[in-house]
């Protein structure tokens, strides 16, 4: 594996711009079908796993869009010395939480995010390469109804079956469900909503797209022979819950199943992030109580190995996104 002392690596320094450019020479590579070429892959140090980035937030969101690299899964370094990529601009209150990246068909990352803790929109930019990106834009995906509280944690999946991308997110309408009304933080009683669109202009009516039966944040989707399978967090308060649960589609709006049983332990997570090396289903995800990450593996997305010991993030890493490239 790339050999790199964990921590923070300099922008424009040699180690930076290798990163990053082995990302975009495997991505180009598996793009045309056919493997890196050798001289690449020895400066990766044999790549034997795809080149992930990891885009996270620290503190509050308030400085923007943190980037860091992995070439093995286990061990991720910041870039930029984990100073911010982008600062935010989008929503009145300017925060860039829970930023998540996808990649279209085009080749263009497409990355949404929470700009605020009590805001009816999200945010939105794209870029062709992680480093310059467009206009920040506030999508209002649930302006039309008056007394939601939030739009937290959205993420962008593109589907291949429909053509669309498709937007999702965490809000609590005050009534919407009133059987789990007193079972959150506050008076939060979350639900998964959606809307699709081709080209970032045009968005379908906003839908629930995921009701569990309980409060639920942070989903994450992936795709696997024609099978969606979400991962989320059970936000249940009374009496707690705050793990993380699969769900599963034969179509990306749903229907979705009933959520399993936990697949985390006796601890708070939330956040999760979900890739497939080799034969392993990875979710990272964030155990926020403990101000750290942890790794849960699967080969059969039932049983369950807990990999967090051996993980390293960024120091300060919060809610972010694992892209392969």
């Amino acid at each position: 594996m790339l050999s790199a002392p964990v921590g923070c690596l300099r922008k424009g320094s040699r180690l930076w711009l290798v990163g990053l450019w082995v990302c975009a020479v495997v991505a180009a590579a598996r793009a045309e079908g056919v493997a890196p070429w050798s001289r690449e892959r020895a400066l990766a140090g044999q790549l034997a796993s795809p080149c992930l980035v990891f885009s996270y937030f620290v503190g509050n969101g308030e400085d923007g869009l943190h980037l860091a690299v992995s070439f093995d899964g286990l061990h991720f370094v910041a870039l930029n010395e984990g100073r911010s990529f982008l600062t935010p601009t989008a929503g009145r209150d300017r925060l860039m939480r829970d930023p998540c990246i996808t990649r279209g068909p085009d080749g263009r990352f497409h990355m949404v995010w929470t700009v605020s803790w009590g805001e009816r929109g999200i945010g939105y930019a794209h870029s062709a390469d992680l480093l310059t990106w467009s206009p920040q834009r506030y999508l209002p995906v649930m302006e039309h109804e008056p007394t939601a509280r939030n739009c937290w944690a959205p993420e962008v999946f593109y589907d291949e079956a429909t053509a669309c991308f498709v937007l999702f997110w965490a809000t609590t309408i005050p009534g919407r469900f009133p059987q789990t009304e007193a079972s959150g933080d506050n008076g939060w009683n979350h639900r998964i909503y959606a809307t699709t669109t081709r080209d970032f202009e045009d968005f379908a009516p906003t839908r629930l797209l995921y009701e569990p039966g309980f409060n639920v944040i942070d989903s994450t989707l992936v795709k696997h022979e024609g099978r969606y399978i979400m991962v989320l967090k059970d936000e249940t308060r009374h009496p707690p819950q705050k793990n993380l649960r699969v769900a599963t589609a034969d179509h990306v709006l749903g229907p979705y199943g009933p959520a399993s049983e936990p697949i985390t332990g006796p601890y708070w997570a939330e956040g999760p992030s979900v890739v497939r090396l080799g034969s392993a289903w990875h979710v990272y995800f964030d155990k926020y109580r403990q101000g750290r990450y942890g790794l849960m593996t699967s080969e059969n997305l039932r049983e369950w190995a807990d990999h967090s010991a051996v993980l390293v993030m960024p120091e300060g890493a919060r809610h972010g996104t694992v892209l392969t490239v």
